[in-house]
């Protein structure tokens, strides 16, 4: 990136890159210098920057990046029909950019259906996924829309056509922060500099989009998801790493996964355990991904 388009943050031994991918530009960030390679995609309400701690700790035996998903942070503002496909394409079109396929992804959150389609359409561009906190439509993740049994309220929102820039305009660092530490066990784990950092890309023009679009996919695409695991489940290795969320990532992949799922738990931690957690999530993922490698 050009010294006038450097983000706000950054962190030191991690450098910045735009690169065109298909009809868009992404931003991402890169780290280390030898190793296997690694893609990691954050979920919401984040970037990026959700990554920033684990990052430099993955990077001293891994070529770590991480992505800005379209309409998300730096990369440019998605349209009003973006889609978990077209995020998934965006991916695929990245890590041929990239040059360094098959890399290990790993997914969080809402990223997850993304993610997922990814490998079920090029198998060939992923080496091993690791799940943190993630779920997927058809398998479950859509119950987090049901209010009425302890579902969130902000996935209608986000969906509802209008209605996050109506809601959320000028608000965008109340809401980031409190759902940011309403889901962690230590508070203290998100900073004022984490929330400004989010919070600044979110409230550009359309900066609502990217989520928005992830999250109509969830709202519509179980019927999809649960025929492609059936005639696609994810060849490659699989981590579940559950935190906040218990087994429900472990359950989820169970059923899409070829092969045994590993697991670990990351016990009194919350749903971003990037975060809050990063040192306990980067034993998890360094362990994981030498057993991959080794094989």
């Amino acid at each position: 990136m050009t010294s006038e388009e450097t983000p706000a943050a950054t962190v030191d031994g991690v450098d910045h890159h735009l690169v065109e991918v298909g009809t868009t530009r992404l931003h991402y960030v890169s780290a280390g210098s030898s190793g296997s390679p690694v893609l990691l995609v954050h979920g919401f309400p984040e970037t990026w920057w959700a990554f920033h701690r684990l990052i430099p700790l993955l990077a001293t035996e891994h070529r770590v990046f991480a992505v800005d998903l379209r309409g998300f942070g730096e990369s440019d503002v998605a349209a009003d029909d973006h889609d978990s496909r077209t995020a998934a394409d965006d991916l695929h079109g990245l890590i041929a950019q990239l040059g360094v396929g098959p890399v290990h992804v790993v997914s969080q959150d809402i990223s997850g259906g993304a993610v997922f389609r990814l490998i079920a359409a090029h198998p060939s561009d992923v080496r091993s996924l690791t799940a943190v906190e993630t779920g997927l439509a058809g398998f479950g993740l859509e119950g987090l829309a049901d209010v009425t049994h302890g579902g969130s309220w902000h996935i209608g929102a986000l969906a509802a056509p209008g209605v996050p820039e109506l809601l959320f305009t000028g608000r965008e660092r109340e809401l980031i922060g409190g759902m940011l530490r309403a889901m962690s066990v230590d508070p203290g784990a998100v900073t004022a500099a984490d929330v400004d950092e989010l919070a600044r890309t979110y409230a550009r023009p359309g900066g609502w989009r990217g989520a928005s679009g992830l999250y109509r996919s969830m709202l519509a695409e179980g019927e999809e998801l649960r025929a492609l695991a059936a005639a696609r489940p994810v060849p490659v290795p699989v981590l579940a790493v559950g935190a906040g969320g218990g087994a429900f990532t472990a359950d989820t992949m169970t059923q899409v996964a070829a092969g045994t799922v590993a697991t670990e738990s990351l016990d009194g931690v919350g749903h971003y355990a990037a975060l809050e957690a990063p040192t306990a999530l980067a034993v998890a993922l360094r362990g994981f991904l030498e057993r991959v490698d080794a094989e």
